[in-house]
């Protein structure tokens, strides 16, 4: 079974990136969600992954965040707080938590 998921990027007018998540992400569809990564990036700017309307992601969606870390920056609801910061995302790249 499909997890529900949808992806949409953007450009913000001062050029930068920006990949818009909503549903789950996990290991039935983590490829689709490293693919939108790797489209969404544009060179000179970091893009920012909108994950405030994520309500779950396991290791898979992290493994996505990881391979990437040094070009990206997260946005989370606070739901994802804890696994974000315990996985040591945080610690690598800028995580703000929005309500």
């Amino acid at each position: 079974m499909n997890t529900p998921l949808d992806l949409a990027a953007a450009v913000r007018a001062d050029g930068a990136p920006v990949l818009t998540v909503t549903g789950e992400i996990d290991m039935s569809n983590a490829d689709e969600f490293r693919a939108a990564i790797v489209d969404a990036v544009v060179d000179g700017h970091r893009l920012t992954v909108d994950l405030t309307a994520v309500e779950y992601l396991d290791s898979a969606a992290l493994a996505a965040l990881f391979a990437h870390v040094d070009r990206l920056r997260v946005v989370a609801n606070p739901l994802l707080d804890s696994v974000l910061t315990i996985s040591g995302l945080s610690a690598l790249t800028t995580v703000t938590i929005r309500d």
